[in-house]
């Protein structure tokens, strides 16, 4: 009866509901990338290069006479895929260590101390030290970007598991010498997923625009790879002739981040007792 009543308040925030429509249109032209966009997005044509949108090409062509709008739609794929994967990692990598931490005191400090210094640095100046060791390609762009990330959800998990493991009903567990897995798995977490959550929705937005941050370094994900930040880094030089080329993709990136956000944001406050206390 929970989730029920939860989506219900959500249906009644016009913005959350707003995002959540402009998510589901995007993914689903995502996954029906093949029936919505028939153009291959890597079918060249210099003849027809740089072409204003028109009844022929939606969304116009870039430098290469190529589909811009088949380009966005496939490349869809490719930036929530890398999204996904990137918030996926992140949060079960960062829960792990946040209970790790926040239920064992003697790992508490030397873990903490490692997150710290993770955070310390800028996102993206982190990321661009991680794929330059690594190298440039999709999955160590994703590698990168989990570790830069999973010190958030660390963080945050930690901070819940030192509240909820004081409970009296852990204390009880406890007492009665339940195994410490299973009090971390069956009664910890399921306490600690509505934060979980909602790093979950700021991660994934987080990532798309680290990776379209990266590519637009020419340090991220390979330029043969049509995802919406290879295409503004590839494009930008032709920004003053067809702003187009730009835009579309740009347009893209901002509509999903913001999106996502706007969604986070939204389950945030359903589910924190105190924001609700407050409004």
């Amino acid at each position: 009866m929970q989730m029920p009543r939860m989506l219900r308040q959500l249906m009644h925030r016009r913005i959350v509901m707003v995002s959540a429509l402009v998510l589901l249109v995007i993914a689903v032209l995502a996954i029906g990338a093949p029936l919505f966009a028939s153009i291959d997005p890597n079918d060249t044509a210099v003849l027809e290069r740089l072409k204003a949108p028109s009844a022929e090409h939606l969304l116009g062509t870039d430098e290469l006479g190529r589909d811009l709008y088949s380009r966005i739609v496939h490349g869809a794929r490719y930036s929530l895929a890398i999204a996904a994967l990137t918030a996926l990692g992140a949060v079960i990598a960062g829960t792990v260590l946040g209970l790790m931490a926040g239920f064992f005191r003697r790992l508490d400090a030397p873990l903490m101390r490692v997150v710290d210094a993770m955070m310390s640095f800028p996102d993206i100046l982190l990321a661009i030290a991680l794929v330059a060791i690594l190298g440039p390609s999709l999955v160590n762009t994703v590698l990168a970007l989990v570790l830069v990330y999973t010190p958030r959800v660390a963080r945050v998990v930690r901070a819940s598991t030192l509240v909820v493991r004081e409970l009296l009903f852990v204390e009880a567990v406890r007492a009665l010498g339940v195994r410490t897995s299973r009090i971390l798995w069956r009664h910890i977490l399921p306490n600690l997923m509505s934060p979980i959550l909602v790093q979950v929705s700021f991660i994934f937005a987080y990532a798309i625009l680290a990776e379209a941050g990266l590519s637009f370094l020419g340090v991220g994900v390979p330029p043969e790879i049509p995802t919406w930040g290879t295409m503004v880094a590839g494009s930008q030089q032709y920004a003053h002739q067809a702003f187009w080329v730009v835009l579309f993709p740009g347009l893209a990136i901002i509509f999903t981040a913001l999106s996502l956000q706007l969604l986070g944001d939204g389950v945030r406050d359903l589910l924190d007792p105190k924001l609700k206390k407050g409004a």
